[in-house]
């Protein structure tokens, strides 16, 4: 009887001891095939992910792509923002200067800060045509006229030196007032104007109303006062500058008179205006002109 148990048991064992060897070559022999399904898998789709259209504004630029423009501007676009940004960096030292070098004088608008101190700040100040405005404690005022925005800041902080440590001081121009150029002649609006930025010719002419038809643009005049007191004329061909052939380079100072003469237009005109009086003259008198 005991053998038998033991040859049942053996039995068992070698039975369960081949079940479980054949699970193991079972997962010997189908983990290959698996492993090579699954990188076979793999493979596709990257070649899928390649192949695929990328989508819309992949290819723009990251903040720190600077080396290349954007690929869906087009070339025009972006060479008319490089041509608009070049002239705003030509142009931008000039209204800087302008404000810089400005003098100040009467009827000019400023604006006197300290820093951190309201009671002696004050804005709004018209400079009056004595040129001299008052401020807190500062007798008599201070002298402005002739002078730029960076000069009077700076005699305000020594004469405030007395009353305050290390004073902060800045000086705002609100509005030019002072700097005036006159255009005559045969434009819209001849007159005298103010110069709030630093202008050209052909900037005061636009502003003026632009060159009447009968006007002259290739013989336009700047008369400009020099230190002995006398006027001399420069000339500036307009008609060449709108033309492109000429550099917009001429500016104003203030006190330039701006001339824009008659041309032959205005000279036929004049004689038709003259036909009825000497045909008045010729029937009345009987004499032939």
């Amino acid at each position: 009887m005991k053998l038998a148990s033991r040859a049942l048991a053996l039995t068992l064992v070698a039975a369960s001891g081949l079940t479980s060897t054949g699970v193991f070559a079972q997962t010997q022999t189908t983990d290959p095939k698996t492993r090579q399904r699954q990188v076979t898998t793999s493979d596709q789709d990257k070649n899928t992910r390649k192949s695929a259209p990328s989508a819309p504004g992949a290819d723009r630029l990251e903040p720190d792509e600077t080396s290349r423009p954007p690929a869906d501007v087009p070339d025009e676009t972006q060479a008319n923002r490089q041509e608009q940004m070049s002239e705003a960096a030509a142009i931008e030292p000039y209204y800087n200067n302008f404000f810089s070098t400005y003098r100040l004088g009467p009827e000019d608008v400023i604006s006197v800060n300290v820093f951190g101190q309201d009671r002696y700040s004050r804005s709004g100040i018209v400079i009056p045509p004595s040129g001299r405005v008052s401020l807190a404690l500062i007798p008599g005022g201070i002298f402005v006229n002739g002078k730029t925005v960076d000069q009077v800041a700076n005699i305000i902080a020594k004469k405030y030196e007395e009353y305050l440590i290390d004073p902060q001081v800045s000086v705002s121009l609100d509005k030019a007032a002072s700097y005036r150029y006159s255009v005559i002649g045969d434009v819209a609006q001849p007159g005298i104007k103010l110069m709030q930025h630093r202008m050209t010719v052909t900037e005061a002419l636009a502003e003026a109303g632009g060159v009447l038809a009968t006007g002259s643009k290739s013989g336009v005049v700047v008369l400009r006062r020099q230190n002995n007191g006398m006027l001399a004329q420069i000339p500036v061909n307009v008609s060449k500058i709108y033309k492109g052939q000429l550099a917009d380079n001429t500016y104003l100072v203030p006190g330039d008179q701006i001339i824009v003469p008659g041309n032959k237009l205005k000279t036929l005109y004049k004689i038709m205006s003259f036909t009825p009086i000497l045909s008045f003259a010729r029937i009345f008198t009987g004499v032939g002109f």
